[in-house]
């Protein structure tokens, strides 16, 4: 464990090549109504709580805590986030914390700290996660994340992605089509869909479609490789301000300017849907898991969670700074007239 950083829980079974890489960079723009305080300024949501304690984002480091010691987990924040994610130093090595300058989309998000991080330990595996998901058994998703890893390992350049049996047909929501059996609960991919239309969301099921929860493990080489296969150009851009030795992040004033320049691309829609023969995906097994995405979203969630979301309270450094349930109640308080 790296001095100055508490410890956390961790399985010590793990392979030691195992990262563990939350995504917390993103606006929440779609959640803003419920993030804005009464001043009138809005909190990312990921340093929200769901229903007081822990913020989503420290709920998913303790998800990432089942998979990697503090020294393996990064975490992707927006340089304008600064004010919130200060504290993360308290949890993880500060080298850990990958600064992005500004937005320009999950795939950037996800190579620049994988480049990082190979720099580090060439032999990684990662498993990747957001910072903006409800999880009622942590456990079952912990156990489905490390037989991912597994996977992602034994089979070399697949990625493997979780996927969960659709509870309604969300047209908000990524879908993975399953194909043929590969193992036990691993199967091939037939077809990844972002966000589809009503329509197509509706005959999910037929399709045997599930839930793409964005939740994924790589072994780190091969999936650079898919890097610079699908985006040869931008990956020699970004590699040239990434660090040379595991003492430096990369070169801030090199990033700022790179990142004024670069073209914005979405990881699922510019990697991942060009590619589903490199695909594997495991279903989850019921456990309770959303995408707080939306309003509505977070409201269905308190809704079925209501007689569950009281929280213990949580460190200074995981609490979150507002309420999303007493958010969500001053919202229908205001829209409706009643309490």
């Amino acid at each position: 464990m790296v001095s100055g950083h508490r410890s956390r829980p961790v399985d010590t079974a793990h392979d030691a090549h195992d990262w563990a890489l939350v995504l917390a960079g993103g606006q929440g723009l779609r959640l803003r109504s419920l993030t804005t305080t009464s001043a009138g300024y809005a909190v990312p949501k990921q340093y929200c709580s769901l229903s007081g304690g822990s913020s989503l984002l420290g709920n998913a480091l303790q998800r990432a805590a089942t998979i990697a010691p503090a020294e393996r987990t990064c975490v992707v924040v927006a340089a304008g986030h600064r004010r919130w994610w200060r504290p993360l130093s308290q949890l993880i090595p500060k080298k850990n914390i990958i600064v992005e300058p500004r937005s320009r989309g999950t795939a950037f998000a996800i190579l620049l700290p994988l480049l990082t991080i190979l720099q580090r330990d060439p032999q990684a595996t990662l498993l990747v996660l957001p910072s903006d998901h409800f999880v009622r058994d942590e456990g079952v998703l912990a156990t489905a994340m490390r037989k991912a890893m597994t996977d992602a390992r034994s089979r070399g350049g697949s990625i493997v992605l979780l996927g969960f049996a659709p509870e309604e047909a969300d047209p908000e929501l990524g879908y993975i089509v399953p194909g043929n059996a590969i193992g036990a609960n691993t199967r091939e991919v037939v077809q990844v869909v972002e966000k589809p239309d009503a329509t197509w969301a509706a005959g999910a099921p037929r399709r045997g479609a599930l839930w793409n929860a964005f939740i994924f493990a790589a072994h780190g080489e091969r999936l650079l490789e898919l890097f610079k296969v699908l985006m040869p150009d931008v990956v020699m851009d970004v590699s040239a301000v990434c660090p040379q030795s595991d003492a430096h992040v990369p070169c801030e004033a090199g990033l700022d300017k790179l990142y004024e320049q670069l073209p914005t691309i979405d990881f699922l829609r510019g990697v991942i849907e060009r590619c589903p023969a490199r695909l594997r995906v495991a279903q989850v097994p019921t456990c309770g898991w959303s995408d707080l995405g939306t309003p509505s979203r977070v409201a269905r969630v308190l809704q079925r969670e209501r007689q569950k979301t009281t929280r213990a309270s949580a460190p200074a450094d995981l609490a979150g700074i507002l309420n999303l349930a007493t958010q969500n109640s001053q919202c229908r308080t205001g829209r409706d007239g009643v309490r």
